[in-house]
């Protein structure tokens, strides 16, 4: 979308945030929030376009960046998707056609979110784990070892 367009998104634990819409789709979309939530979550998304208000219930998808998250419809009343599909109809019809090298350099980008997604999937564990987990173990080895100093104190007074 060419101009800024506040979105509001309530979670189903009551929470609310606010933010932009980016791009929008009949299917979906991209928020810029100013914090990224959880892949997964469904929400009820609302915002307000030249054709008036669409409300729908979306599922925010995974982040692409800190602050910048896709999501998919998964409801729509027949008003909305009205408003949504006549919205999306007239931006494409301004659509210049130089937009075909925007959207190679978007398919560039595409190739590389999808495989720095691939390299966080597969990527080493921290070693902090590691440092967690032996620290641990010797926290429980120094409370075992003083309990058995205690006992036999105890026992030889």
């Amino acid at each position: 979308m060419t101009d800024f367009t506040p979105a509001v998104l309530r979670f189903h634990d009551g929470g609310c945030a606010t933010g932009s819409l980016e791009v929008i789709s009949p299917t979906g979309g991209l928020l810029c929030l100013p914090k990224s939530a959880n892949r997964g979550s469904r929400v009820k998304l609302m915002f307000l376009t030249q054709k008036g208000p669409v409300l729908g219930s979306a599922e925010l998808l995974s982040p692409v960046s800190w602050t910048r998250q896709p999501f998919r419809f998964v409801g729509l009343a027949y008003g909305d998707e009205r408003r949504l599909r006549a919205i999306t109809q007239s931006l494409q019809s301004e659509t210049p056609i130089q937009d075909v090298e925007s959207s190679r350099i978007l398919d560039g980008e595409q190739q590389w979110i999808e495989k720095y997604r691939a390299a966080m999937i597969h990527r080493n564990p921290p070693r902090r784990r590691l440092l967690k987990l032996a620290l641990a173990a010797l926290t429980l080895t120094a409370f075992g070892l003083s309990s058995a100093l205690y006992l036999f104190s105890i026992h030889f007074k």
